[in-house]
């Protein structure tokens, strides 16, 4: 596309306004956070961007975006990024590589395919993808060439599952109170998110309820995250208890009068039950779980049984425990017996997901989907590539892979397995990425791909409620192609291009998912930008009411039964202990558990520069975060006579790392804390912090415990 061609997706400026810029763009922003915030980019010219900021006429951006993304300029233009196809040349993870056109790259891909399909059927083929891109036309179109050519189902259980899980056994439907609706709350509960560093847009209606209003901000979690920084009134919890928090929350609610009964009797299935199942879940109780003190727990309950406008801002962090799910249906319970669900700025609100409903049956081949064919959990891919029957699901080796959009040998959990299977002689691996990631480095086939602002893409925010365009706005440079080409290429070769859904345009994709929405098409969201989907008053706070048939919230939940956004097909079943799973809202005591031997429990949280493993290659990024540290309390440093700066190794049974240590009071006792993602390679031994997280599944639905860790700690 030419320069002239892409200003059509731009809104020219005055050129006094800068001597440099031309135009100015509208996007939105690809990363895997809830905010998608809306961008205005600067265009230098038909390559080059300026600064990217928040679009302001965007009534959930509102003008703010986080440091990172305002900086993308620098990620686009970095000297490391790859910019040819690269095929292995040396042995498996040394680095050794030659250079070779796309064409080429790409024709050797189709040959391993075919080749492995040849020797073990189609299933040994999996092509692994996730969240890279939030996309749809470049991140959900791998799936068009997973079920054109029958290769392994991937079942998705990273980010979503836990949380999701939970919200949707209460409510019946994954939505919520319009989350700009915090500006006219008088409470904002901020529970288990570190909204400044990793969805800034959840603090800019936050404050603006508190200027405005005089609102106080509640921030309830496991360490002193800089949003916790900004609260007016700080939970500090033990990972894990955060059920255990909200039951004595509820007990007092019910005990001085504080529970709205006329709102449960009538939206509720069992008020009387859950009141009965609480008369023990006490705060001395739930003090002794949960760490919090009765006095604070009580004074809690009274804030919010006494403010009718209080807005409970649900995040995934506190879910990433493998009691997830029992804690989201917990804290979302709190809106329901409050009743502040009945009142503008307040109820719950944790995602938006159920609003969007774009069709994506051709974009992703679902006529050819066969939900028959074995489903290997992201996950578990550690033990999918070693070989575990299990994990492999009855069916053959995975011999032969595709990756787009995520880099496993970093972001995954039991990283010595994960890194064994990928260096399996017997296994091709073509990557197709931006940077030399840790995953691209024991690839044999590594693709160079193309950035946002690069390629045509649409966008759905998850916490809030717009879909939003990302036209292509610069060319690439010469080299890297979007995924979409790769999968239709691919496609070609391997024989199914004539195959529903495919030799479609990106924007021919976005036209048919709008059109079916009644949206309209590419062209018209290239004026409007986005649309804003948030239903009315009354759906959005289920006063018509909750998603399940007879409307009523479900304080006792089918744990088993309940649809659910991710729940794993029927051939994979029921996850983890389920027939340890509580009747009522509770703490259940599933998680990994300290224990003489570990005496620490390991939270791996977001850091500020980073997003997952993205932004941990740019210099501003690294400049900020440092170093790989480990967070820990005063008092358990000295008693293991750890300073400041130390280098500490910590360890469990999967393995064990080294960091330096970083005192820090802002935690409970026996709490460590590791803010990530740094790449394996910042690392001493090589060896990233998913060394020491587990796979096993998380019941109902599974999910990942990222933050749900026991360790050792000693002075290195």
């Amino acid at each position: 596309m030419s320069y002239r061609e892409s200003m059509n997706d731009a809104t020219p400026i005055d050129s006094s306004d800068s001597a440099a810029v031309t135009a100015i763009g509208h996007s939105a922003c690809p990363h895997d956070c809830p905010s998608t915030c809306a961008l205005d980019v600067e265009l230098l010219s038909h390559n080059r961007i300026g600064r990217v900021r928040g679009a302001a006429d965007n009534s959930y951006t509102a003008g703010v975006i986080c440091a990172k993304v305002a900086r993308y300029a620098e990620r686009m233009y970095h000297p490391d990024r790859l910019l040819k196809p690269l095929i292995r040349a040396g042995a498996k993870g040394e680095g050794v590589w030659k250079e070779a056109s796309f064409e080429a790259a790409l024709d050797l891909i189709a040959e391993k395919f075919d080749r492995a399909e040849d020797k073990f059927g189609s299933e040994t083929v999996w092509l692994n993808y996730y969240a890279g891109t939030m996309g749809l036309a470049q991140r959900d179109g791998i799936h068009r060439l997973r079920h054109a050519k029958r290769y392994s189902n991937q079942f998705d259980s990273f980010c979503t599952n836990l949380a999701w899980t939970g919200f949707t056994m209460g409510a019946g439907a994954l939505r919520g109170s319009d989350p700009r609706e915090m500006a006219k709350s008088d409470c904002v509960v901020i529970w288990g998110t570190n909204a400044v560093s990793t969805q800034v847009n959840v603090m800019t209606h936050a404050i603006r309820a508190r200027k405005q209003r005089g609102a106080k901000i509640v921030v309830i979690d496991i360490y002193d995250t800089p949003t916790m920084k900004q609260a007016d009134i700080k939970v500090l919890l033990k990972p894990g208890t955060d059920g255990a928090f909200a039951c004595a929350v509820m007990h007092v609610l019910f005990r001085e009068g504080l529970a709205d009964r006329d709102y449960l009797n009538k939206y509720s299935d069992d008020p009387a039950g859950l009141e009965s199942h609480l008369q023990d879940r006490t705060p001395e109780w739930a003090e002794a779980i949960c760490g919090v003190p009765v006095a604070e727990i009580e004074a809690f309950a009274r804030l919010v049984g006494t403010t009718k406008r209080t807005f409970f801002r649900l995040g995934y962090g506190f879910t990433r425990q493998r009691n997830g799910a029992v804690n989201m249906h917990a804290a979302l319970s709190l809106a329901v017996v409050t009743g502040s669900y009945q009142y503008e700025g307040g109820g719950a609100f944790h995602s938006n997901s159920d609003i969007f409903r774009l069709d994506k049956t051709l974009l992703e081949g679902r006529k050819h989907f066969d939900p028959g064919l074995r489903w290997l959990d992201q996950s578990k891919i550690g033990r999918v590539l070693t070989g575990e029957a299990e994990a492999l699901c009855g069916g053959p080796p995975v011999t032969a892979m595709l990756i787009q959009n995520t880099n496993p040998a970093n972001v995954t959990p039991e990283q010595r397995k994960v890194i064994e299977g990928f260096k399996r002689e017997d296994l091709f691996v073509a990557v197709h990425e931006q940077f030399m990631t840790d995953t691209a480095k024991l690839a044999d086939v590594v693709l160079p791909a193309t950035m946002f602002l690069e390629h045509d893409d649409i966008y759905r925010g998850g916490g809030n409620q717009h879909i939003t365009l990302g036209p292509k706005l610069v060319d690439p440079p010469e080299g890297p192609k979007p995924n979409h080409h790769v999968i239709e290429e691919l496609a070609r070769r391997l024989g199914v291009s004539d195959y529903e859904g495919f030799g479609l345009t990106e924007r021919e994709h976005i036209d048919f998912m709008l059109g079916k929405r009644g949206l309209g098409d590419f062209d018209s969201f290239k004026v409007d930008k986005w649309a804003d989907l948030q239903p009315d008053f009354e759906t959005a706070h289920y006063l018509k009411g909750f998603g399940h048939n007879d409307g009523k919230y479900r304080f006792r939940p089918d744990w088993t039964g309940t649809p659910a956004a991710n729940r794993p097909p029927k051939r994979m079943g029921p996850q983890g202990p389920v027939d340890q799973l509580p009747d009522f809202p509770d703490h259940v005591d599933l998680i990994e558990s300290a224990d003489t031997d570990h005496p620490f429990r390991l939270a791996t949280s977001p850091a500020r520069s980073f997003l997952n493993s993205t932004f941990a290659e740019t210099p501003a990024s690294k400049a900020k975060e440092k170093r790989p540290e480990l967070i820990i309390h005063p008092d358990d440093a000295a008693a293991l006579a750890i300073a400041d700066g130390d280098r500490v190794q910590l360890g469990n049974t999967r393995g064990e790392i080294t960091m330096h240590a970083r005192l820090d009071a802002g935690q409970r006792r026996g709490v460590v804390i590791h803010e990530g993602l740094w790449p394996n390679s910042a690392f001493d031994a090589g060896e990233g912090i998913n060394t020491l997280t587990g796979a096993d599944s998380c019941a109902p639905y599974g999910g990942t415990a990222f933050h749900d860790t026991k360790v050792w700690v000693k002075r290195a």
